[in-house]
C-alpha cells in the first residue's frame, strides 16, 4: 500500500487538503462571529499542524483495520497462505492450493522493493510479493527481474 502512487495521492491530499480547510475557516469564523483572529487562528494552525503530523498514522491504520476486516468477512483462500512461485522466461507461475495462476513478463507493470520483499506489480493495487528472507540470492533475483520488467 505504502508503495502505490495512488494511495500516496490520496493521503496527500487528505493530508494537506484539511489544513486548507482549517485556516480558510479560521478567518471566517473571525469575520462572521466577531471574534479575535489571531486568537482562531492561532487555535486552527495549531490543528493543522497536528492533522500534518499524525494523520497518515491514522490512515494506514484504517486502511489496514479494513483490510482485515474484508479478509475475516470471506474465503480467501487462493490469496493468502503458502504460494510456490516459478520465475521462468514466459512470466512468473504462482501455485496455491486452489489452483495456478500464470501471468507474461508484458503482463507485470512495475518492480519494486522494501527492506523486506520484492513487489511485481500487474496492476496499479494488485502485486505480486516476494520475500526476500525466502531467496537465495536477492540481487541476481533483482538483476534477473530488472531484465524481464
Amino acid at each position: 500500500m505504502k508503495n502505490s502512487k495512488t494511495v500516496k495521492k490520496a493521503l496527500n491530499m487528505q493530508r494537506f487538503l484539511a489544513p486548507i480547510v482549517f485556516i480558510i475557516a479560521s478567518f471566517v469564523l473571525a469575520k462572521v462571529g466577531n471574534m479575535s483572529f489571531l486568537g482562531v487562528f492561532i487555535t486552527f494552525l495549531v490543528m493543522s499542524i497536528l492533522w500534518i503530523i499524525f494523520y497518515p498514522k491514522y490512515f494506514y491504520s484504517y486502511v489496514s483495520r479494513n483490510t482485515k476486516k474484508m479478509i475475516k468477512e470471506g474465503k480467501n483462500d487462493g490469496l493468502l497462505g503458502e504460494h510456490h512461485m516459478i520465475l521462468s522466461e514466459e512470466g512468473i507461475i504462482d501455485s496455491t492450493s486452489n489452483g495456478e495462476t500464470k501471468v507474461t513478463w508484458s503482463g507485470i507493470k512495475t518492480l519494486s522493493e522494501d527492506n523486506q520483499n520484492i513487489y511485481l506489480f500487474n496492476s496499479s493495487v494488485s502485486a505480486y510479493i516476494l520475500p526476500k528472507r525466502e531467496l537465495a540470492d536477492v540481487e541476481e533475483i533483482k538483476t534477473y527481474l530488472k531484465s524481464k520488467v
